[in-house]
Order: structure tokens, then C-alpha cells, then sequence
């Protein structure tokens, strides 16, 4: 076996289509490096347990994801009007005060 090869190796896999496997995490702290490299080697999901319990999802990146999660929106705003232009009309607002 590779160095580490028994590292990878702890991460179970589970008995599911989206081909994810599992790892408690302090498993995970011990191995992590060696983890994320199997990640970013083969796209395997990895879920992180805590006492049993999922929390939290290690997966590689895709290709077009962008460094900014509002770049999604981009395009999907349309403008009316002046956006620097006052949200009440004249006859609502305040008289200057004297």
C-alpha cells in the first residue's frame, strides 16, 4: 500500500447512489489532509459525523462556481426607474423643519 493509502481508507463508504462516504471527525482531524486529497482526486462526498451525527459535507468544488455565491444572481435583477431617486413621492414628505 502507498504511503497514507491506509489513511484514505477509513472513510466508509455508505450504501447510497450519490456515492458518498462517511468518517467521524475526529477521524477526519487526524487524517484530513490525506481526506481532502482522495476529495479532490476522485469527486467523493465525504459527511463528517460528529457522535454519530452528520455535520458537515466535504465535496470538491466545481469547475464554474464562482468565489462569490451572489455572482448566481447576476442577470436575474431588472431596474426601474432611478435607483437614486426618492421612494416617496413630493406631497408625502416632511416639511423642513423651522
Amino acid at each position: 500500500m502507498a504511503a497514507g493509502k491506509e489513511d484514505i481508507d477509513a472513510v466508509e463508504p455508505v450504501s447510497n447512489a450519490a456515492g458518498m462516504g462517511r468518517i467521524d471527525i475526529s477521524d477526519f482531524r487526524a487524517r484530513c489532509l490525506a481526506i481532502l486529497d482522495r476529495v479532490h482526486e476522485t469527486g467523493e462526498r465525504v459527511v463528517i459525523l460528529k457522535r454519530g451525527r452528520p455535520v458537515a459535507e466535504l465535496s470538491r468544488p466545481t469547475e464554474g462556481e464562482s468565489r462569490y455565491p451572489q455572482a448566481e444572481l447576476e442577470g436575474t435583477a431588472v431596474i426601474l426607474g432611478d435607483v437614486m431617486e426618492a421612494v416617496f413621492p413630493e406631497e408625502h414628505r416632511a416639511s423642513p423643519r423651522k
